[in-house]
Formats: C-alpha cells, structure tokens, sequence
C-alpha cells in the first residue's frame, strides 16, 4: 500500500530508542524527511545512519523535552527542508517504576514536564503550519496503562492518561482543519524499555526476568511480545494519507493483550 507521504516532513520524538526507531524508518521508507528528536546524540546518529542505508533523509536534533522553549532555538536552525512539519509522533520516554501514593511533588512535576508540558507545548508550536496547509498527523505513543493502569507504574499509568484526554479533545478542536489526532497503545513490545521493567519486576518479586518475561508472554493470546516493526506500521498508517477519516481514536497493538473492551 502506497502511503502517499513522500515529501511530507515528520518529527519523531525519542527516535533514538526501539520504537521510536521503528517508527522513524517506516516513515523514512515511505518517503517521509524524518526529523529525528532525542536527547542522547549517539543513538540518534544511528538511527539516522539507518534510515541512509536505506536511501531515507532525516536530520538529527538533539534536546531535552523537559528544558521548555528548547525546541524554537533549535527550529530556526533546521536545514529549511525540516521546517514545515506536517507528521508529529510524540514518542516520549517513561518515569521509573513506582507506586502512585507518596510519590513527592518535585517528581510528579518534572515527569509532568517531560511526559506532558512538553508534548503539548510542542504541538502547539506546530499546529499554526498544519492549519495553513490543512494538513497535518498528530501521532501520541501512550501504555497499555492508560487503558488498564499497571501495577507500580503509578506515575505513567497517571501522566499518559492525560495526553489521551489532551488527544482526544484536541481532535476535535482541528478536525476542519484537515489535521488528526490519534493515540496508539503498545502492548508488550520487545524493547529495551520492556527489558528494564520486567528486570525491576523480578527484582521486586524476587524471581529472574526470564520467568517474568515466560509469565507475561503466556498473558497474551499471540504468546510472544511484539516487534517494534508491527508497532511502527500502525503508526505509519496514522500518520499518512490513507487515514484521513480517523481521528480521536485510541488504537491498540497488543497481541490481544488487554482484555477490556
């Protein structure tokens, strides 16, 4: 399926990281520039030198999400080819593993900053663009927890839950504008994020990360975690022309992990 995105611009968040990655070239595949936002430069050039290999053009750009106004001082020197963005995935990294109870304020506020302020900030920022060109793809990455909160990750289960309510009113503010917002939900997908929860769930429940790995892949009826690939196709097809009808959803890609409705 032809996506019908090429020479469109798209700014992937965290797209040093697997899923962030993933996305990045599925896009970049497609014909997409893909401006490529992380805070550790390393891991961006490699995801940049991917997506050459592949005869894909990106550019790298290096902030924190958390250092607010970062990003104008960074705009007014992209390459003039990068600046018209038209696809925002916002790709954001986690909190660490904790229970929502007695969690001090400074840490709900920087995660806050981090996970939310700054994907907000961010798309306001990008939204006037999209409105003259009448066209545009609001992407957000969330967890599974947004739909059914996960044990001791209070402070995402909590802070990605307002972007999906932040998503689903603002698809509708922008709808006539030719823009849609959606929000996608990752089941267990095999990242280096995952690895890391499931090491701190063993270390909690006094067990190896490989029984805990065995114990969440029997939960979910395909029996086996996701690949950052499948993840990064459903994106894709978000973000691309052949979605203009959908907006305002809440799209899982789980392995029919969930079992709410």
């Amino acid at each position: 399926m032809n996506l019908r995105i090429e020479g469109r611009t798209a700014l992937v968040l965290g797209a040093g990281g697997g899923l962030g990655r993933a996305i990045a070239l599925r896009l970049a595949e497609n014909g997409a520039r893909c401006l490529l936002g992380d805070v550790h430069q390393a891991s961006v050039d490699e995801t940049a030198r991917l997506i050459a290999q592949t005869g894909g053009t990106s550019h790298t750009a290096v902030w924190n999400l958390g250092e607010q106004g970062a990003f104008d001082e960074l705009y007014a020197g992209l390459p003039e080819g990068f600046r018209n963005i038209d696809i925002l995935v916002n790709n954001t990294g986690g909190p660490p593993p904790t229970l929502v109870s007695g969690q001090p304020g400074e840490s709900w506020e920087k995660h806050f900053r981090e996970m939310v302020l700054s994907v907000i900030s961010l798309t306001d920022r990008l939204l006037p663009g999209m409105r003259e060109r009448k066209w545009g793809r609001i992407v957000t990455s969330a967890s599974s927890g947004v739909i059914a909160p996960i044990p001791n990750l209070g402070l995402s289960n909590a802070l990605r839950s307002a972007l999906v309510g932040w998503s689903k009113t603002l698809a509708r503010e922008v709808a006539c504008d030719g823009i849609t917002c959606n929000v996608v939900v990752p089941g267990r997908i095999a990242t280096r994020r995952i690895v890391e929860l499931d090491e701190a769930k063993a270390k909690r429940d006094g067990t190896s990360a490989e029984a805990v790995a065995a114990a969440s892949t029997a939960s979910i009826p395909m029996k086996r975690y996701g690949k950052p690939d499948e993840y990064a196709d459903c994106i894709a097809f978000l973000a691309s022309e052949r979605a203009t009808y959908i907006t305002g959803s809440v799209i899982r890609v789980d392995g029919g992990m969930l079992a709410n409705v």
